[in-house]
């Protein structure tokens, strides 16, 4: 049975979680929204032909399950209370505003034994997903997130709105055993950072580079994974993937192979070459419906309130090495 379903939010990302929503009937029922501003909720209740309920609370009463698309400021807020309803919550990231409340988020989450996954939307990109099995402890990932400016991303830092992303990436892969963090930033239009960078050094030798930005002059969401014997590229933005491997023997696949004369002592080596295309998925459409079978199925959801506070946790550790590498003010 489809569970019934409300959104928080009705901006321009909550009209696409309606959309994935209305498209994934067999899973939820979508039975409204709600958003404090009278005349935004009225043009969206004539655009999808849905109910604009009058509060959070007469909403949270209708539904089993919360999606959260609020500004990061209310996260919170909306979802201290669906929890406290026992309201199964889906949040968009970052988890929350403050490391205080994210805290006090897994805390709940856990005692009332609801379901919690937050949107951490490139787990889910196909391109990602293709190069994932072949993911061998990495010795070096490089991640570059740029974007044309807009107004609308200055809310909160480029670390919680950009950078996130590929932290959460990161840390999928890695694991969170960090050693050590360096990071600086520069303010150009913004009063917070509009460029950022990161380097992050985990226990186990992994060395991490993040760079992103807001002010670029074209939009760039790649990630490039170093690791014994090969290479592994994502294009989250194209959605494409390509995976170099360096291997002892001719492949007897169909991927194109070309051989490397390495010297007497260490022969011939082969390099194999795959570009992949991945079958096109709509990613939220996709963490929306792993979302219901967790609920349904009773399993953790794959980005769980406690993933959703480590990458914040990162993230405010980056924000912390960038102020006290910040230059004084002339």
């Amino acid at each position: 049975m489809a569970l019934s379903i409300g959104v928080l939010g009705a901006g321009h990302l909550g009209k696409i979680h309606m959309r994935c929503l209305r498209a994934l009937p067999d899973y939820f029922d979508l039975k409204g929204f709600y958003d404090p501003d009278a005349g935004q909720a009225k043009q969206v209740s004539a655009l999808f032909g849905l109910p604009a309920f009058n509060s959070m609370e007469e909403l949270l009463e209708s539904v089993a399950v919360v999606d959260i698309v609020t500004p990061t400021i209310a996260h919170f807020t909306c979802a201290e209370a669906a929890i406290r309803r026992m309201r199964h919550v889906f949040i968009e990231k970052p988890l929350t505003q403050t490391l205080e409340e994210g805290r006090l988020l897994v805390r709940l989450a856990q005692e009332a034994g609801i379901k919690l996954q937050v949107g951490h939307v490139e787990r889910f990109n196909p391109a990602f997903q293709a190069v994932k099995p072949y993911l061998r402890q990495p010795r070096f990932i490089e991640a570059h997130r740029l974007s044309l400016f807009n107004p609308r991303g200055t809310d909160v830092s480029i670390v919680l709105d950009l950078m996130i992303h590929d932290i959460d990436v990161l840390l999928s892969v890695v694991g969170d055993g960090i050693r050590k963090i360096s990071a600086s930033g520069v303010c150009v239009v913004s009063p917070t950072p509009d460029i950022a960078n990161a380097r992050i050094e985990f226990h186990n030798g992994c060395v991490a580079n993040l760079t992103a930005s807001r002010l670029s002059l074209k939009n760039m969401r790649k990630m490039r994974f170093f690791q014994s014997d090969a290479y592994l590229s994502v294009d989250f933005l194209n959605r494409e993937s390509e995976i170099l491997r360096m291997s002892d023997s001719e492949p007897s696949t169909p991927e194109s192979a070309t051989p490397v004369d390495l010297g007497p002592q260490l022969g011939t080596r082969w390099i194999t070459h795959a570009r992949k295309s991945p079958p096109e998925t709509n990613a939220i459409m996709e963490e929306l419906r792993l979302f219901a079978e967790a609920i349904e199925s009773d399993h953790q959801p794959v980005v769980g309130v406690e993933a959703g506070y480590k990458a914040l946790e990162v993230a405010f550790d980056i924000l912390a090495q960038m102020e006290a590498t910040e230059l004084p003010k002339e």
